[in-house]
């Protein structure tokens, strides 16, 4: 059964058992009220004669006599032809006077009542008839505060019951009708309630059979359930979508580092192969090509693992690291790959913070090594470190071709690249400043950048200085050298 159907059933039975409780309630009250205004009538009728009897203080063979009601001193509009009927009787159960019956059913006395009534006690009773059910109302008679009779009253409840008979066939088939109308109406609100329900299915049923996730589903009210459903599962198909068309543009910008290197350690090994054995000039230059483009192989490497730890939730460790002599480590691990620039090292403090010196050796690393692709032959790149305030600055300075500002914000993205059809020398897969970043997060850092198109680009890591170095600090304010703008700070 459809979800449809489900929440339909459920509500109209809902609804239904409502109804059935409302007309059992209304039955109920009805009832009572014709009951109670048959007994009322009959409490009337007998307070009415025994009020007589009383003013005329005569005995009871002398006041009632006869089986006529016109010997009875009642005025005959009051019973003739009424539905009530009233009989006298001896306190020996034997009938003195009687009103003509109705419908041919006249009152009855048994021997409980008889005794109730000699005991001074008025009864209120239903009984069954061969015309259906009659109440009626035993009191006593009494003359000089002794009972000399018994007053019976009594009135046929089949007016009432064909009225109660009515009202429930009204009820039953006023009830279906609606439980019917309920249940076509229910259908089509909860139809009409679900169709964001149904779009979301049919959308997603066209992604898988298509491949789309480019679809979306159309919201007409964000406010509600279901809008927000909608809405939710659109944020979560652009989602993927975007993870997919990174694992596209990833599989794609991995294949394009390897082809090149791959490519050219191949010529290489060919050129070996050939007879660079007997050339030194050409066996060393082969040699140098085949360990540069190993390098970048093996960093590329390195950065998709780092970034598969990332998403594992890799441990940093938390030790203190002196940055000036990770800036010289830095400094002579690139500087053999730095044949075309000038890299340097400005301003050098002393700093110590706390973390994980290789992940920062990394991110030093990264942000060098872009620098030095990124500037053109007889260009510089200039390593610092500078304590300001709380805070210690990493700076890489380039004079390349720098950053537009349009891309500005977007560098630090995963699989990021500005330009996908041109071919860097040495260039990665746009992952490594995604590194630098999230390393600086760890560290509880910022990352700042500072650069023009023509002029190069600055990057500075803000990080917080360890906690004994901290207190040496005398309250510097934190200032950048002065560089052109645009800035992003992250």
């Amino acid at each position: 059964m459809t979800l449809r159907y489900r929440l339909t059933f459920i509500s109209v039975a809902f609804m239904t058992l409502g109804l059935l409780i409302l007309g059992l309630t209304l039955y109920s009250a009805e009832r009572a009220i014709l009951l109670n205004g048959v007994r009322d009538d009959l409490v009337r009728a007998t307070n009415q004669i025994q009020s007589q009897y009383a003013e005329a203080k005569k005995p009871l063979e002398r006041y009632f006599s006869g089986t006529s009601v016109s010997l009875l001193p009642v005025p005959n509009e009051d019973f003739e032809g009424s539905p009530i009927s009233v009989a006298v009787y001896y306190p020996n159960g034997v009938r003195l006077a009687s009103t003509p019956s109705f419908m041919g059913e006249g009152p009855t006395l048994d021997s409980t009542e008889l005794a109730s009534a000699l005991e001074k006690n008025s009864v209120i009773n239903t009984k069954p008839s061969s015309y259906g059910r009659t109440m009626q109302v035993v009191s006593p008679l009494t003359f000089d505060h002794t009972v000399v009779g018994v007053l019976v009253a009594s009135q046929s409840l089949r007016t009432v019951d064909r009225a109660l008979d009515t009202l429930s066939l009204v009820f039953l088939i006023a009830g279906s009708l609606t439980v019917v109308l309920m249940f076509l109406g229910i259908s089509q609100i909860t139809k009409r309630g679900l169709r964001p329900i149904d779009m979301i299915a049919n959308t997603a049923e066209q992604i898988v059979r298509a491949e789309d996730l480019s679809r979306r589903i159309a919201v007409a009210n964000p406010h509600d359930e279901l809008g927000r459903l909608a809405t939710i599962t659109n944020d979560l198909l652009a989602r993927m979508e975007g993870l997919f068309n990174t694992q596209k543009r990833l599989t794609a910008d991995v294949s394009h580092e390897l082809r090149t290197p791959l490519a050219a350690m191949r010529g290489n090994l060919e050129v070996l192969r050939r007879g660079a054995m007997r050339n030194p000039e050409l066996l060393n230059e082969s040699l140098s090509d085949l360990e540069r483009e190993v390098a970048r192989l093996n960093r590329l490497v390195n950065d998709l693992l780092f970034l598969a730890q990332t998403e594992a939730g890799v441990q940093m460790r938390s030790e203190p690291v002196e940055l000036d002599t990770l800036i010289l480590e830095v400094f002579r691990e690139l500087r053999p790959l730095a044949e075309h620039v000038k890299l340097q090292i400005g301003s050098e403090d002393q700093a110590t913070v706390i973390g994980d010196r290789d992940r920062l050796k990394q991110a030093m690393l990264n942000l060098a090594y872009n620098a030095i692709q990124h500037t053109p032959e007889g260009g510089a790149v200039t390593l610092s470190l500078e304590r300001v305030g709380r805070e210690v600055a990493l700076r890489v300075q380039d004079t390349g071709e720098g950053i537009p500002p349009d891309i500005l914000p977007n560098i630090f993205q995963r699989f990021y690249r500005a330009d996908k059809s041109r071919v860097r020398k040495g260039g990665g897969a746009g992952i490594g400043l995604a590194i630098v970043k999230w390393i600086t997060d760890a560290h509880r850092g910022t990352i700042e950048v500072r650069s023009n198109v023509g002029e190069g680009s600055l990057f500075t890591l803000w990080l917080p200085l360890a906690p004994a170095t901290d207190r040496l600090i005398t309250g510097q304010l934190r200032e950048s050298p002065s560089q052109p703008l645009p800035i992003v700070r992250q």
